[in-house]
């Protein structure tokens, strides 16, 4: 099969023929047809990840077609449209029991603990319990971008942050997850503040839902928060990973305020709190990672009406081809929405 490849972090992502993936009995292959390129691809790529051994496919958004299944896959047949929740369970632990897969104890995550969508094809463990129904209504660039960005997005928002009817909610970073977040919390009836430093995306954030926008670059972000809100966001969330939007995250916040780390600090891998603040004001320091296989029903429910579009979120298709110019370009938060491969 085709697919992308890096040898080094950091290093050359070549376009090469590789073996193409052996099924087991209790596994799937999938023919990739759209995957989405996202900043967590990129802090692979640079090292930040502890799981990928060398050398390594990428990718981990991504939608397709059944190809080939195992003796013991019982649930999905050859031709179904599926997509994959970037943390896949093992099916067994303590977690995976409790409907808990997202944070499963022996996880496996396509393009990061194993070879990813970045390719022809990509194999996935514990087919039964990881594999996704597409409803015929999803076309599978859109549903490339359901995850993890989106539906990280949702977990933060709604399960994890407990969004309800007019709450302020910041949203710091509108790449692919901060506009995820932005459209899913104005569903939910919040009043969003959307914050970036360019001025291109805060606009876009306005047409997902946003009612105020912040330039981080020209305001300062924490008072003008407070006095947006009259006191502080009741929910914030750091969407794109850095020591600046973590910090105004937590410090936007009012009292008994939620904020919510979805964003990989990377390299700096640490935040910045004061726990006297985070006593006086009883702040919940929270983090999202993926969401629960049972919540999809309800993004395909909100979908079917019409009250979420994800094509929306796409900005452009490429070429399996432009994946190395993609992820460089994230080396300056330039992207504005989804990028998503469709051609192979």
């Amino acid at each position: 099969m085709k697919a992308a490849v890096y040898s080094t972090f950091n290093g050359a992502i070549e376009i090469k023929q590789v073996d193409d993936p052996v099924v087991s009995e209790t596994e799937a292959i999938i023919e990739v047809k759209a995957s989405g390129i996202c900043r967590s691809d990129w802090h692979g790529w640079k090292g930040h990840d502890p799981d990928i051994q060398l050398p390594h496919v990428p990718g981990h958004e991504f939608s397709g077609i059944v190809k080939e299944v195992g003796s013991k896959v019982t649930l999905f047949q050859l031709g179904d449209r599926v997509t994959v929740p970037f943390c896949c369970g093992c099916s067994t632990c303590p977690q995976c029991m409790k409907g808990n897969q997202h944070i499963c104890d022996q996880h496996f995550q396509p393009g990061f603990t194993h070879w990813g969508s970045f390719a022809q094809y990509v194999q996935i463990k514990n087919a039964d319990f990881n594999l996704v129904k597409l409803p015929s209504s999803i076309d599978f660039v859109s549903a490339a971008g359901l995850g993890c960005r989106f539906i990280t997005a949702f977990h933060g928002i709604v399960n994890q942050g407990k969004v309800v009817n007019s709450m302020f909610v910041a949203i710091h970073g509108c790449g692919g997850v901060g506009l995820s977040a932005i459209m899913i919390a104005a569903v939910y009836g919040a009043k969003v503040i959307a914050i970036d430093i360019n001025e291109e995306n805060l606009q876009k954030a306005k047409s997902f839902g946003a009612e105020y926008t912040i330039n981080a670059g020209r305001e300062e972000v924490v008072d003008k928060v407070c006095e947006i809100t009259n006191g502080g966001a009741n929910l914030s969330m750091d969407a794109l990973g850095s020591h600046e939007t973590s910090t105004n995250s937590i410090n936007c916040l009012a009292k008994k305020g939620k904020h919510i780390q979805v964003g990989i600090l990377g390299s700096e891998k640490s935040i910045i709190v004061s726990t006297a603040g985070l006593i006086a004001k009883e702040i919940e320091l929270i983090g999202s990672h993926g969401m629960p296989l049972a919540n999809y029903n309800t993004i395909f429910d909100l979908i079917a009406n019409k009250k979420i579009n994800l094509s929306l979120l796409i900005d452009r298709t490429v070429k399996l081809e432009d994946v190395d110019q993609e992820l460089l370009k994230m080396d300056t938060y330039s992207n504005s929405g989804m990028v998503i491969i469709d051609q192979f």
